[in-house]
């Protein structure tokens, strides 16, 4: 049975404009893979109710997971949770046991703090949605039906996702091996490369190529790191000896992992 799979809509006009630094997508990636459900798509949407409704219902019927950040807070341009609710076709309301976490969460604090009509915004959520509780906030995110809906602030998604985890049916994990080589560049391996990939088609077989520097006499020197991933172990170490004896085979020194400093 093949692995679920995970598309994140990364949702706000800030990202797009290149004001904010989107932290969350390595880290979701990360953990699906570990977790066998590869993350296939990744789309950065503005708050537009139109796009963020369309988007949704087009993503939750292709793929088994779908994840949102962003949108969640209390300000007039968080309309994320109000647009999954017209996504599903269901009321947005208020979400009585959430409102009272919040309104006690506020009132203890030193000094209190006003459960005002914009936190509240915090605490409605579509008809039927589940809230992903963590120990950040008492804000919640949600899930409803395959898509779950987390903060954009990464540490308050994390701990989100690391509340939701434990009821997201996985797959088997993704593995991957990785060898470096310096002076190696794309053009050169291009064809070998791909003779490699077609030998294991169940594998992702990549290649990334850097410039680094080195050492106190700032050495500098570009290389290719080849990447060979997929679901099992087997086939990727066989994939990686065969990307190390394809670099033996044109003078190359192969590097496992990552390259020590020259």
């Amino acid at each position: 049975m093949p692995n679920p799979t995970a598309c994140l809509l990364i949702i706000g006009n800030e990202v797009l404009s290149g004001r904010t630094r989107d932290a969350n997508l390595q880290f979701l990636a990360t953990r699906l893979g570990d977790m066998g459900i590869p993350l296939r798509e990744v789309r950065v949407i503005p708050d537009v109710p139109e796009t963020i409704i369309g988007t949704v219902n087009e993503v939750r019927a292709k793929f088994d997971h779908v994840f949102t950040t962003g949108g969640i807070g209390p300000t007039h341009d968080d309309i994320t949770s109000e647009c999954v609710a017209a996504a599903f076709g269901v009321p947005w309301m208020v979400h009585e046991e959430t409102r009272a976490l919040m309104a006690e969460d506020y009132a203890r604090r030193d000094p209190p703090v006003e459960f005002n009509a914009a936190r509240l915004r915090m605490a409605t959520l579509p008809q039927g949605a589940t809230p992903i509780r963590c120990a950040m906030t008492t804000a919640p995110g949600f899930s409803m039906g395959n898509v779950h809906v987390m903060a954009g602030v990464p540490r308050i998604m994390q701990s989100m996702f690391e509340a939701l985890a434990p009821s997201l049916a996985g797959g088997v994990p993704v593995v991957s091996a990785t060898v470096h080589a310096l002076g190696v560049y794309e053009g050169n391996i291009a064809e070998a490369l791909a003779a490699v990939q077609a030998r294991f088609p169940a594998l992702d077989v990549g290649s990334y190529p850097f410039y680094r520097s080195h050492g106190p006499q700032g050495f500098t020197g570009g290389g290719v790191a080849l990447v060979a991933k997929g679901v099992s172990q087997e086939q990727v170490e066989a994939a990686a000896a065969a990307i190390t004896e394809m670099l033996e085979s044109m003078g190359a020194t192969p590097i496992q992992g990552e390259p020590p400093p020259a």
